[in-house]
């Protein structure tokens, strides 16, 4: 299966606050906030969503397709990818622009402050899917992740077009997009990806309740954090899938991003929900032990014992012929 990633590539500043958040808020004073948090440390690593999906996909075997805009010092991070799997060969370069940059403070709680800056990434709406589509000789699935909006509805109308499955996952940029937007991005998806919070905000802005939605996509996964997903297909029970047992929480950034990864990739080798939520939430539980969003390693064993573990032998004898990592057996 040739799996398209449409989305964002960015360079990641994550910072550590040793406290809480919350006991810097003011009750009743929200609507004035001016607060710094003097952080213990920063790193800087790569990130963005399309480009953690990508990557998550190369690291269980596969060879997605990268679908992005970046900036004229994206050399270094274009190798990167490349040395795991992903085709880089579509990503568009700005002449003007640099790769897209996010900063995040995390406190002692996970709880994250963040802020994103757009850079290249204001010029993906100049990409062409179809163009992508004809070059690879057809893409069977894209997933069209938080993007310049514009980019994001393009695409999802040339998928529509070109009668391409798409999965939607707006994420982050549900804020920024207003219900029509929403509604044009999520119809006939696929597809749904979205946090508990987003599935709300989902059915605040279009006005559509839960079950409209449900009928306009064929399948609805919703992840709750610690809680694991729920995964809602039309016509078949709701499935609730656990998250993967952890061996440390360091910083949750790309666990999203990850868990997107790992159920696409059981999704192309054929794999049913379950399955495919639990190779997502085994993956997502790597990026959870690790300060960034691209850090973990793991071999095919290891991936296969703590799947084990976590969901028993039904789950590792299933996944375990179909992992190919580049990390070794």
């Amino acid at each position: 299966m040739k799996i398209a990633v449409a989305g964002s590539v960015a360079t990641d500043h994550l910072m550590t606050f040793p406290g809480r958040f919350r006991d810097s808020f003011v009750e009743g004073s929200l609507d004035n906030v001016s607060l710094s948090f003097l952080v213990d440390g920063l790193v800087v690593r790569r990130g963005g969503c399309a480009a953690n999906i990508a990557f998550g996909l190369g690291a269980l075997g596969l060879e997605p397709i990268l679908v992005a805009a970046v900036g004229i010092d994206f050399a270094d991070y274009n190798s990167w990818l490349t040395r795991h799997n992903v085709n880089t060969e579509h990503v568009f370069t700005s002449q003007e622009q640099h790769t897209a940059r996010f900063l995040c403070t995390t406190d002692m709680e996970l709880n994250q402050i963040a802020s994103f800056y757009p850079g290249a990434m204001s010029e993906a709406r100049m990409i062409e899917l179809g163009v992508v589509h004809a070059a690879v000789g057809g893409v069977d699935m894209v997933i069209i992740t938080p993007d310049d909006p514009d980019a994001m509805l393009n695409h999802t109308a040339a998928a529509r077009s070109l009668g391409i499955p798409f999965a939607a996952d707006p994420s982050q940029q549900m804020a920024r997009m207003d219900g029509e937007q929403i509604k044009r991005l999520i119809d006939g998806a696929e597809y749904l990806f979205t946090n508990e919070y987003e599935k709300a905000l989902t059915e605040q802005k279009t006005g559509w309740s839960s079950d409209e939605v449900l009928e306009r996509v064929k399948v609805r996964i919703t992840t709750h954090g610690a809680k694991g997903c729920v995964i809602e297909r039309r016509g078949a029970p709701v499935l609730t899938v656990p998250v993967a047992k952890e061996h440390s929480k360091i910083d949750p950034t790309g666990v999203g991003d990850a868990f997107r990864s790992g159920f696409l990739a059981a999704l192309a080798w054929g794999l049913g929900d379950e399955r495919c939520a639990q190779v997502g939430a085994m993956i997502a539980t790597y990026v959870l032990e690790h300060q960034g969003t691209q850090e973990y390693r793991f071999t095919d064993r290891e991936f296969i014992i703590r799947l084990r573990d976590s969901f028993g032998d039904a789950s590792a004898d299933e996944v375990a012929p179909h992992l190919h990592s580049p990390f070794g057996k």
